[in-house]
């Protein structure tokens, strides 16, 4: 029976969505899962532990439209340290914007990762408008989606899978705006100071 190793790659792992998204792929996945933040101090035993896992998955939101900096250093170091028994790579990246398919760069340069060093890519899941999905009534669409990732890795029946809100630019914009300012309430920060950082 196979098992995942769900590494999170994002800058803020303990708090992050990516931290959300993890959780609820770990309660929909069958195989046994553990999941570890990656960290400037932990490279080494992660690359260590690979060998134990039949799966990877990598979760970490879209940086830039490239990977976050701490992934891409744990990457290099993986690659000059492998281990003894690859597993197979899945990916669930997750973008501010609504279009999935900004996140297509940094599924290549993932893709071109595996090709190079010998890893075998599985599923791969891009969502997007990905920072807020999950605070919204559109929060069913992220969950199904995510447990068809679970499924996929589960079944060794790997396959790309995407998914989004289902709203036209202009409503999404308008969304994103509101979330924002709401956000920013929280910290003490008014409207007019979001505008005048150009946040709006």
């Amino acid at each position: 029976m196979g098992k995942v190793l769900i590494l999170n790659g994002s800058p803020r792992a303990p708090k992050s969505n990516s931290r959300r998204y993890a959780e609820i792929f770990s309660t929909a996945c069958k195989l046994p899962s553990d999941c570890f933040n990656i960290l400037k101090t932990n490279h080494a035993a992660l690359c260590q532990k690979m060998s134990e896992y039949s799966d990877v998955l990598l979760v970490f939101p879209l940086y830039a439209d490239s990977l976050p900096v701490g992934l891409l250093n744990f990457l290099k170091y993986l690659e000059a340290n492998p281990p003894e028994r690859k597993p197979v790579v899945s990916v669930l990246i997750n973008c501010g914007f609504l279009e999935y398919h900004q996140n297509d760069i940094a599924l290549e340069m993932l893709r071109f990762f595996c090709q190079k060093n010998g890893y075998r890519t599985g599923s791969v899941l891009a969502l997007g408008s990905g920072e807020a999905i999950l605070g919204t009534p559109f929060r069913y669409i992220a969950v199904r989606a995510i447990r068809k990732l679970a499924k996929s890795v589960d079944n060794g029946k790997y396959c790309n899978i995407q998914a989004t809100m289902p709203l036209n630019k202009r409503l999404f914009i308008w969304a994103s705006t509101r979330y924002w300012i709401q956000y920013g309430k929280r910290f003490g920060i008014t409207k007019e100071q979001m505008q005048s950082m150009k946040i709006e």
